[in-house]
């Protein structure tokens, strides 16, 4: 069973990803921004894979790959936003992330690109 972490201060879309992912299988944990999804990663070693918004209060995602992933290098990130800037896009691939999807996202997209990252 893959523990997986979904950071987005929208409760709509945390709601929405949570379900497509439950209903893959996986366990779900949710954070309301970065910062609070910086706490929960390092406070549950068991998580296997972020989903991850972009512009979120306190912590952006990116701030969040910046700040986590020096401790957790191998720990796929997959961006989950509305911007397509590709300087945003490369920022974040060079901070960690693995992958980058565009809301409104489809649900079988994102079980695969999990699926895909942790091997499940």
């Amino acid at each position: 069973m893959k523990n997986i972490l979904v950071v987005d201060d929208s409760p709509v879309v945390r709601q929405q990803v949570s379900r497509a992912l439950r209903t893959a299988g996986f366990v779900v944990f949710e954070a309301v921004d970065g910062q609070d999804g910086a706490e929960k990663i390092a406070a549950t070693p068991s998580v296997s894979i972020v989903i991850c918004d972009l512009n979120m209060p306190r912590l952006n995602g990116i701030e969040m790959l910046e700040k986590v992933l020096p401790e957790r290098p191998d720990l796929p990130v997959v961006m989950l936003t509305t911007e397509t800037n590709p300087e945003l896009v490369t920022r974040a691939r060079r901070a960690g992330a693995k992958g980058w999807i565009i809301k409104p996202f489809k649900s079988d997209a994102l079980v695969a690109a999990v699926r895909k990252l942790v091997g499940a």
